[in-house]
């Protein structure tokens, strides 16, 4: 993998400069104060890289990288596994006497993953201007997600809850998550496409563990306690991994600490005039329209084939397994080129897409078939995120606050596809989106039909026929946009060459 970065290929494909250089007054994002200050400074007062913890290994950056995967994993956990708390709402009195709470309880999940999604622009900068802050975030992060649990476990009221859960919840994972994010660029360089995999992957981890986690306890001690015990969890299982999360860079050296620009603004201007940024942002965004409805709707497709809950639940198990692989090995091969990120992003949206249209929207009528989908859509889609480090590598030119910066870009537009997601679907499969888990029981055709259905496009009357088209088309255009960008980088060599061959002709 290493020796195909030397590749003519790929140095033909980043020969030119095509991506313009970050701002002049932007210096790399510093960080915790717990690497002593002495002997890092030589003699003329210029920081010692040698002398710093080494990047891309070492004991240092992979506890750092595996102390953030379990921060993502748990943070998005319970977002993720909201599902099965909402079942407990709905079938509890105590909440469901509430009014609106039908359509309130199911927010408190999308509520909670969106604003953690849309914050990102906006912390981004705060945490880029005020590096020296990141790790107080955290722990403040901390505290939120804790108290907003541990409280939210002595409410029945549905607007108490959806606040707690969903709002303050969210604020609190975000401070907890973009500092330790920030971190990455630092201690990883020719693997950051590999780390921001291992990273990713934690949330594929926390979608599987969580929910199964949280349904034992449900049934054995219902919501509120659980919720009780999973405050406590979460504090127990990240507080011991918090002096792990750290820079690589100390925080207090003289000339290596200054305030960056708000948001490395002159930098992100400068990308409105790159095409490159446009493909990915635009192909991120539509990727992220398509991408969270599957995931929404697995359960209730899976309920018209006449499953069990469990089996039913067993789909959104099936699509993380397959997710964490998609992110691990996206993340792996995205370091090799620029050249090698096309081909990944290109081959996967398109296969994403022929296995939405084939596996769900022709096999899925049965348990064997829909689980095929399931995995295989968790490893091509899930693996998505994990090339933006690869793409970003160009834009951000090795430096850890643009690097931050472009992240909270793309996961901005994430979030609008995440929130997007549920109105878009229910607008699409008329069913409520209220609860669209427990809504197909007024809405499904008799167990005969059902089971007689040819196609997965007909299943519960042909419902969901629209939505796979949608969500197939999504991906495909993507696809194609990232396509089109290739074959852009590809001329542009292929006409500098010709012009090039042209010139030395010319001298001789």
């Amino acid at each position: 993998m290493s020796n195909s970065k030397h590749t003519p290929e790929s140095i033909e494909l980043t020969s030119r400069p095509p991506f313009p250089a970050p701002a002049p007054n932007v210096t790399p994002a510093p960080t915790t104060p717990d690497v002593p200050e002495a002997g890092l400074l030589n003699n003329s007062g210029e920081l010692n890289p040698s002398l710093l913890h080494p990047v891309d290994g070492g004991f240092h950056a992979w506890a750092f990288l595996g102390a953030s995967f379990l921060i993502e994993a748990i943070v998005w956990g319970f977002p993720d596994a909201f599902g099965v708390f909402l079942d407990a709402y709905l079938t509890d009195p105590a909440y469901t006497s509430h009014p609106h709470a039908s359509s309130l309880l199911p927010l408190i999940g999308p509520i909670a993953s969106g604003i953690v999604y849309c914050v990102a622009p906006f912390l981004s900068p705060l945490i880029n201007r005020y590096p020296n802050h990141r790790r107080t975030a955290m722990y403040v992060g901390l505290l939120l997600c804790w108290a907003s649990l541990f409280a939210a476990s002595y409410t029945t009221n549905v607007v108490i809850l959806l606040a707690l859960q969903g709002v303050v919840y969210a604020f609190g994972a975000a401070l907890l998550y973009f500092p330790s994010l920030s971190y990455l660029a630092e201690w990883f360089i020719n693997l950051r496409g590999f780390a921001n995999g291992v990273l990713f992957a934690g949330t594929g981890v926390g979608g599987v563990v969580p929910p199964l986690t949280i349904s034992k306890l449900l049934s054995m001690y219902g919501p509120n306690v659980t919720v009780r015990i999973l405050s406590v969890g979460i504090v127990v299982l990240l507080l011991p991994l918090m002096p792990f999360v750290k820079g690589r860079i100390p925080v207090g050296l003289a000339g290596h600490v200054q305030p960056v620009s708000r948001g490395s603004s002159n930098s992100v201007k400068s990308w409105m005039g790159s095409y490159f940024f446009w493909i990915l942002l635009v192909a991120n965004t539509i990727q992220s329209f398509a991408y969270f409805v599957p995931i929404l709707w697995l359960p209730t497709f899976a309920s018209t084939l006449n499953l069990d809950s469990t089996t039913s639940s067993a789909t959104l198990a099936m699509f993380h397994t397959g997710s964490v692989i998609g992110r691990l090995t996206m993340g792996y091969l995205s370091d090799s080129s620029l050249k090698q990120c096309f081909i990944l992003a290109s081959s996967t949206l398109l296969a994403t897409s022929v296995t939405i249209f084939v596996l769900w929207g022709v096999f899925s009528t049965n348990l064997a078939g829909l689980f095929s989908f399931c995995i295989i859509y968790g490893l091509l889609a899930g693996g998505w995120p994990s090339l933006w480090s690869g793409f970003g590598k160009g834009l951000t030119l090795n430096d850890p606050t643009l690097s931050m910066t472009l992240f909270g870009i793309l996961l901005f537009t994430r979030g609008i596809g995440n929130i997007a997601s549920t109105p878009l679907s229910a607008a699409l499969t008329g069913f409520s989106s209220a609860s669209p888990t427990t809504s197909f029981s007024t809405n499904s055709s008799s167990s005969s039909s059902q089971m007689s259905a040819k196609l997965g496009f007909n299943i519960a009357g042909g419902r969901f026929a629209s939505t796979i088209l949608y969500v197939g088309t999504c991906f495909a255009g993507a696809g194609m946009i990232v396509l089109f960008g290739w074959g852009r980088e590809v001329y542009y060599h292929h006409h500098r060459r010709q012009s090039a061959g042209a010139a030395s002709e010319n001298v001789m």
